[in-house]
């Protein structure tokens, strides 16, 4: 069997070069503010983990993709807590003084709620994040600024569970119920399952699941080991010692957002956010429960990812079916949590990416054939759609702009050691106003006698006193009405500040009342939720047993209908059995009713006989009585017969046959004479005028006559020949054949009459006297081959009649 593949990389190939050929182009477009997806698919035990996270000294695909990321964006990244996640799978930004205040309440907690950047690494996994390769995207706009946030997530039994939630996990597995839902007992609490939401742009996203901020790869590296794969549920089976029992998924969301016009701050409009995401996906194996001997907790895992596997299938399936045959079938995204997660995905909202990962073992055969029937049939799924980036207007180039500028700023002020502006040549406010006032007069007295100079000097100091006084007037009235001015505006302020107050207290009262009805409304939808995943349940539930309802009633329809198809073919088979139980014993009755009309026949031609042999006697000439009573006593009594046994007639043996033909003159008979037959040329032969004589029997023969007759010789006790014939009616059978019903046996003997001499006629006897004699002999001789019935035969009552000697 061949499948073809996009790529196919060996069993020594490189974690660096799979990564370029595989995840480079999912954190491009991240970057670019396109959505991505990358699967680990393939039997338990084939290395997807391995693949994912990868070893010491060489890491997989997850800190590669990190670490791109983070080489990309490295110098453009915004101040923590500048980009803030909502809870609708949404992104605010805020201003530097709220990210400010935000940054020194988290610091003010106990507990930080994300892992220091500048600790010491745990050594365990410091090897596997220390990738050689600069490697970074083609494009970054540097206009932009970046923050980073992941989630790391399981979805085990069906069931959605927060890995970065702060709740600690006993390692003691919660009991379950029949509904498949964990039970809470007092000693263990087991962490509470996530819920999934579409948000206002239809994509999913699980509701309530801990998103940290994260600000370079070592920080997201230890945030997926140490606070998610530590927890990641995993047990030991037959085919791997830590076999995955969960589907994995570490979500990795970029937000971005342009710079203002001057390039230093970030544009306060929430349009102009892009938040894209990349998903990486660690897929439990697909197991056979025979080959990894699971029980109890085990089996049931086992049971739940297989089913998630198989919706994962049929999903694809059905996407391909709706693409080459252009059918409009509804995806089953719902009927498993991983397909819901993702049905953005698989609708075309980003790109699809999913590595095969196959163990050469001879045990994994069958299954390792599955897997790549599958994959490749996911390469004929085509699901593209453009994502559009909003357009911000703004000059490109802004930030290096602003570099410049506070470059220059700063060697400015390093050079003249002050502020921009206070040179010298710049005069102050109060030279301005000295300047108004006029010149003074030159004061210099070359003479004692000079009385000019210093009037004129006095008349303009007066002159300038008197400028000063009306300026020092001037001022006193502008400040005093500027104080009015002030005060009438502090009334104002006031008065306003009064109206604002009055106005938030009723905005925080409506706000308040906004927030309560919130909760509640958000508790209403949780328990809605709650109900509709239950009634969904118990749909699903009730359909299960509609089907085996209908199953059932369908089987005993099914039976319904052969008892019905049954208890016709027994009527039917009753009425020809009835049939033809009447026709057999209309058989019998006639057949009765012709013996008895034979054998009165039989009696009435004794009866004739012996009236015939007594006219004879009476009848016969005087002569010859006289010669015979002329004769002496002693004679007479040597030439008279010894005394003959007394026995019916043997008469009842020549009508046998004769009736029997008069009766069958009609009929065709099948004359069956196997090769082995003896002509025995007697008396007594059956005479078929129509008969089909054969040595074996055919249905062609059967079917033209409607007797039957076999004729079986074998040798007696007394070593004669004995004849046997086996007589029967002919008739058609349901099915179309032929049947023989055996009605009669007749049995021929042939004796040798040794001891039986003939009485040889006196020298001196009258012609006629020995001519009756001899007629008598020869009757009784004749005879000596009898018929001998059996009872119930239609000759009459069995009987055996044998001549006996004169």
């Amino acid at each position: 069997t061949q499948y073809s593949f996009k790529e196919v990389f060996g069993a020594l190939v490189a974690q660096k070069e799979l990564f370029d050929v595989v995840a480079k182009p999912l954190v491009d477009d991240l970057i670019r503010g396109k959505n991505g997806l990358l699967f680990t698919y393939g039997v338990t035990g084939s290395g997807k983990t391995h693949t994912m996270t990868g070893s010491p000294g060489d890491g997989g695909l997850l800190p590669r993709c990190l670490a791109m990321i983070f080489n990309s964006i490295g110098p453009f990244q915004a101040k923590r807590f500048v980009f803030k996640l909502d809870d609708k799978n949404g992104v605010d930004v805020q201003s530097e003084v709220e990210a400010l205040l935000e940054r020194q309440r988290r610091e003010a907690l106990p507990i930080p709620k994300t892992p220091a950047g500048k600790r010491q690494l745990d050594p365990e996994f410091a090897d596997m994040i220390d990738v050689g390769d600069q490697c970074r995207a083609a494009e970054v706009d540097e206009d932009n600024v970046y923050g980073v946030f992941v989630s790391y997530i399981e979805i085990y039994n069906n069931y959605i569970y927060d890995l970065l939630e702060e709740a600690p996990l006993d390692s003691i597995k919660p009991k379950w119920n029949s509904c498949n839902t964990p039970v809470r007992n007092g000693d263990f609490v087991p962490p509470q399952s996530k819920i999934l939401r579409e948000d206002q742009n239809h994509n999913m996203y699980v509701t309530g699941c801990t998103e940290v901020e994260v600000k370079s790869t070592e920080e997201a590296f230890e945030v997926f080991w140490r606070a998610g794969q530590k927890k990641r549920r995993i047990a030991h089976t037959q085919l791997n010692r830590e076999s995955s029992r969960s589907h994995s998924v570490f979500i990795i969301k970029l937000a971005q957002a342009p710079l203002d016009a001057d390039g230093d701050n970030v544009l306060q409009e929430k349009e102009q956010i892009t938040l894209s995401q990349l998903s990486l996906v660690d897929l439990a194996g697909s197991e056979r429960t025979n080959r990894t001997k699971a029980e109890g907790n085990r089996l049931r895992e086992a049971g739940n990812i297989n089913q998630s596997l198989m919706t994962l299938r049929t999903c694809i399936e059905v996407l391909r079916e709706n693409q080459m045959y252009g059918t409009n079938k509804m995806v089953p995204y719902r009927d498993s949590k991983l397909t819901h997660l993702f049905k953005n995905y698989f609708d075309g909202e980003g790109k699809v990416r999913m590595i095969v990962c196959v163990n050469p073992k001879a045990e994994d055969y069958e299954e390792s054939l599955q897997v790549m029937r599958f994959a490749e049939m996911t390469q004929e799924v085509e699901v593209a759609r453009p994502v559009d980036r909003p357009l911000c207007g703004l000059t490109p180039g802004r930030r290096l702009r602003n570099q410049a500028f506070q470059e220059e700023l700063s060697r400015k002020l390093e050079l003249r050691g002050g502020p921009v502006g206070a040179g010298p040549e710049e005069p102050s406010s109060a030279e301005l106003f000295f300047q108004s006032f006029p010149a003074l007069p030159s004061c210099e007295l070359l003479d004692i006698n000079d009385d000019q100079t210093l009037p004129k000097l006095i008349e303009a100091l007066e002159q300038r006193h008197k400028m000063r006084q009306m300026l020092a007037e001037e001022f006193s009235k502008n400040v005093l009405a500027f104080k009015t001015m002030l005060q009438e505006f502090d009334s104002s302020v006031t008065s306003k500040e009064n109206y604002i107050q009055g106005k938030l207290a009723e905005k925080e009262k409506t706000i308040t009342g906004q927030r309560t009805e919130m909760e509640r409304l958000e508790k209403k939808i949780k328990t809605l939720e709650y109900k509709v995943e239950i009634l969904e349940k118990t749909a699903t539930i009730y359909e299960e047993d509609k089907r085996n309802l209908q199953q059932e009633l369908e089987s005993k329809s099914q039976k319904l209908q052969r008892q019905a198809s049954d208890k016709r073919r027994l009527e039917a088979r009753l009425q020809g059995m009835v049939t033809e139980t009447s026709l057999k014993w209309e058989k019998e009755c006639e057949r009765r009713v012709a013996a008895k009309q034979l054998e009165m026949q039989n009696k009435l031609w004794v009866k004739d006989e012996k009236l015939k042999q007594l006219k004879a006697i009476v009848t016969e000439p005087r002569t010859e009585r006289a010669e015979r009573a002329e004769r002496p006593s002693r004679e007479r009594e040597r030439e008279r017969p010894g005394p003959r046994s007394v026995s019916p007639s043997p008469a009842p043996a020549v009508p046998v046959a004769r009736p029997r033909r008069s009766r069958s003159a009609g009929e065709r008979w099948v004359d069956h004479r196997p090769h082995s037959h003896v002509p025995t040329e007697t008396l007594l032969q059956p005479r078929l005028p129509k008969a089909v004589t054969v040595e074996t029997p055919s249905e062609r023969a059967l079917a033209r006559c409607d007797r039957y007759l076999l004729t079986h010789q074998e040798l007696a006790s007394d070593g004669e020949i004995q004849t046997k014939l086996f007589k029967g009616d002919v008739f058609k059978t349901r099915s179309g054949g032929q049947a023989v019903q055996f009605t009669d046996i007749e049995t021929i003997k042939q004796e040798s009459p040794t001891g039986r001499k003939r009485r040889s006629s006196p020298s001196k006897a009258d012609p006629a006297g020995d001519t009756a004699d001899s007629e008598w002999t020869d009757v009784e001789t004749r005879c000596s081959v009898a018929v001998e019935m059996r009872a119930g035969s239609a000759l009459g009552p069995g009987f055996q009649h044998h001549a006996q000697p004169k």
